[in-house]
């Protein structure tokens, strides 16, 4: 009897076994080995039950990875201790799997890792920054003109924070959307491709609010027609919001803000109701605002803050 796992000898039962005939004929003895497996068959079926112990087919474990509750206090999302309990509640998933043991070891810059759902950035490398875009500074990478460019800011903070960057050789942010040259305020710079394209596009589009600095005394009709929507030569625009701060004869101050997307917005809307634009300014994106950063400043944003943004673009 040939030896077995279960000790000396194999027990199986009749139902397991199936005797050929002596007699048999060619035909069925090469469909009975047609139905047996080979080795490499039988060894693939061995390596999907153990991943399936772990998490199912797609089991995310990668062998030489870090364990994923350091990579996640890493992260900032709780100490290590409470990622452990939030491995163990199902609440974090690897790749679309969701992850109940504590010791899988997972590769932070290649796989994407959420809790409850949300994306957690676990690779150092990507980064999203606020800058307050000063007035005078075009939005492009390089100008033939000899402006200065966004790109050189860009430049400017991975130099400045090399030593909080792993591979700061690597990183190069570009900017997310547009403002243009004369406009200053809130834009934002990142090498995070997926939330910098569905921030910019059209189906994602996030509130924006701006303020501007306007000629002439702003009358009571103008944020009801605003809001009412007007017709630029582009196709019809309109305002979710509009509030006079302040108006005279010399100047108003209105805050508005919108969805859409197009190329000077505001000032062609402003213009449109009589009241052309000296100044304006880009305070708050989606939940984000310049806070107290002066123009020419910029900060990383925090983890919470990364992950509101997210959550408006359905990341």
């Amino acid at each position: 009897m040939p030896t077995g796992e279960l000790g000396a000898e194999e027990f199986y039962d009749e139902d397991d076994l199936e005797e050929l005939d002596e007699q048999a004929d060619a035909e069925l003895l090469a469909r009975f080995d047609a139905e047996a497996i080979g080795e490499d068959e039988e060894a693939a079926i061995l390596t999907a039950r153990h991943r399936s112990g772990r998490g199912g087919e797609a089991d995310p474990h990668v062998e030489d990875g870090e364990r994923l509750q350091k990579v996640l206090a890493h992260a900032g999302v709780a100490s290590r201790r409470a990622c452990e309990d939030l491995i163990a509640s199902g609440r974090v998933s690897v790749d679309g799997v969701v992850v109940t043991e504590v010791g899988v070891r997972v590769d932070p810059t290649a796989q994407e890792i959420r809790v409850d759902g949300t994306r957690i950035l676990t690779n150092p490398d990507v980064i999203t920054v606020l800058l307050h875009k000063p007035a005078g500074v075009v939005t492009t990478m390089e100008d033939p003109q000899g402006r200065p460019t966004i790109a050189e800011l860009a430049e400017r903070y991975v130099a400045e924070h090399a030593d909080e960057i792993e591979h700061p050789d690597s990183v190069r942010l570009v900017h997310v959307g547009r403002l243009d040259a004369e406009t200053e305020g809130l834009i934002l710079l990142s090498n995070d491709g997926e939330l910098s394209h569905r921030l910019m596009h059209p189906r994602y589009e996030i509130s924006k609010t701006y303020v501007a600095i306007v000629e002439g005394e702003v009358e009571h009709w103008v944020p009801r027609k605003l809001r009412r929507g007007i017709e630029l030569e582009d196709g019809p625009a309109q305002a979710d919001r509009v509030v006079v701060k302040d108006s005279g004869p010399a100047g108003s101050i209105v805050e508005i803000t919108l969805h859409l997307g197009k190329n000077r917005i505001v000032r062609r809307m402003l213009d449109a109701v009589g009241h052309p634009v000296t100044r304006l300014a880009r305070t708050r994106l989606g939940p984000l605002t310049l806070g107290s950063l002066k123009p020419g400043q910029m900060r990383r944003l925090r983890g919470d803050e990364v992950a509101a943004l997210q959550r408006e673009v359905g990341l």
